[in-house]
């Protein structure tokens, strides 16, 4: 019961946690008709995600079947009619003895507290089960609304590159007029712009393909959300990969082995015993017709473990539990390389957003200035300027590539911990 509402409190925390992480980016003033924050978003995948569903039901057999392991057998009632039918002093039923008989199977070394030992730890298993989907479905939520909240941002830079660029055509129009400037300059400045409506095109799509699995994440076949709502922006460093890997033994799909490994002792403990032979007693009530007289019979019956000691069925089970240990080791390595990868990709996303900060996205600003004034003044060719302005574009790009890996590389390192990571250099949220 204890372990069960400590799962119960974990899972809880795990919404109010996990989501706590861009309680900053998400204001509740955001969450109008229509949009879609991430708390909303983690809250009804938590409440309608398919996957939850189908691993509350595997409680729900495990509990059934750790039910009916503590069921007793059920007793067994027989009748006999003896010398009956025959001929001479036995024709009809006048020599006829009836017997009427309750039987019960007794379970003896403890087979019935074996199956019930094994399925409580079968039940604790499928709650931990149940507790890593829940993480799993909130990690993937949040990746995926990033996801969205990235294709939203890329649209609109190439919506803020499209302007700029027809920004210039009136621009160029007169110095063409003028004789400035050559008239395949204003087509070639409209090639620049179908360009960037193409590259925008290709990004529509990649939201459109993105909101649909936002969607079938929070257990909806189509996006019923105009948009999503909140702020992609650095937020601090990560801590050493040391800290980040000492909180690994919390995610429930390592726990969950210690219910495991209880389940396969039980298991094994319950092959060892099966060869131990259970007592039938019965107590029968024998009526004699001939004589009208009756009687009470006791009986009792126990099978003899000469031949099958049940040797392949404890080899069986050993194994198993050996097994147990091998998955565990398993998972863990996996665990870890998800990790490291998702660390990796966490640390590397910031260095690159500081150095994009730092120098990059400063001196595209000063040069997309620059070369926009002195096109104006004739100083700079129409070349210069859309290499410019794709420079500016590309900047912009990288910068949001960066931080969508920075940011669901962090769902993915919270979703693997079960708990939020602090970052140095954070403020406090």
């Amino acid at each position: 019961m204890f372990a069960r509402h400590a799962i119960a409190c974990g899972l809880v925390a795990q919404l109010i946690f996990f989501p706590s992480m861009v309680v900053a980016q998400s204001a509740p003033a955001s969450e109008r008709s229509g949009a879609l924050t991430l708390i909303r978003a983690l809250q009804r995948a938590a409440a309608s995600n398919p996957r939850l569903s189908a691993a509350n039901r595997d409680i729900g057999i495990a509990a059934g079947r750790r039910l009916q392991s503590g069921a007793i057998p059920n007793p067994e009632v027989s009748f006999e009619l003896d010398n009956a039918v025959g001929s001479g002093s036995y024709r009809g039923l006048r020599s006829a003895e009836t017997t009427l008989q309750l039987s019960q199977l007794i379970e003896l070394g403890g087979k019935r507290d074996a199956r019930v030992a094994a399925g409580s730890a079968e039940v604790d298993a499928a709650y931990w089960q149940a507790a890593a989907a829940r993480l799993e479905v909130l990690s993937d939520t949040a990746v995926a609304f990033y996801s969205v909240l990235a294709a939203q941002r890329r649209l609109s830079i190439f919506d803020t590159q499209i302007a700029a660029l027809q920004r210039f055509t009136p621009l160029l129009q007169r110095r063409v007029e003028a004789g400035a400037s050559s008239p395949a300059e204003v087509a070639r400045a409209q090639v620049a712009v179908d360009l960037v409506r193409a590259d925008r095109e290709k990004a529509r799509t990649a939201l459109a393909i993105a909101r649909l699995e936002l969607a079938t994440l929070m257990g909806r076949s189509t996006p019923d959300f105009t948009q999503v709502v909140g702020a992609l922006a650095p937020r601090g460093r990560p801590p050493s990969f040391q800290t980040v890997q000492r909180s690994i033994d919390g995610n429930p799909q390592l726990v969950r082995f210690t219910a495991l490994r209880a389940q396969r002792d039980a298991e094994l403990l319950l092959a060892r015993l099966k060869p131990v032979p259970d007592l039938r007693a019965g107590v029968a009530w024998r009526h004699y017709r001939d004589t009208n007289d009756n009687a009470v019979r006791f009986g009792v019956s126990i099978p003899l473990p000469v031949w099958d000691q049940n040797l392949g069925g404890i080899a069986e089970a050993r194994e198993t539990r050996a097994k147990v240990d091998a998955e565990q080791a398993v998972a863990r390595a996996t665990l870890l390389l998800t990790l490291g990868r998702a660390y990796e990709t966490l640390s590397g996303a910031s260095r690159e957003m500081d150095l994009l900060r730092t120098s990059a996205l400063p001196n595209i600003r000063t040069a997309v200035e620059g070369m926009e004034s002195g096109y104006a003044q004739g100083r700079y060719t129409l070349l210069e300027l859309l290499d410019v302005q794709n420079s500016a574009t590309e900047t912009a790009v990288r910068e949001l590539e960066a931080l969508l890996n920075f940011y669901t590389s962090l769902a993915t390192i919270e979703g693997l911990t079960g708990a939020p990571l602090r970052l140095v250099g954070e403020r406090s949220r």
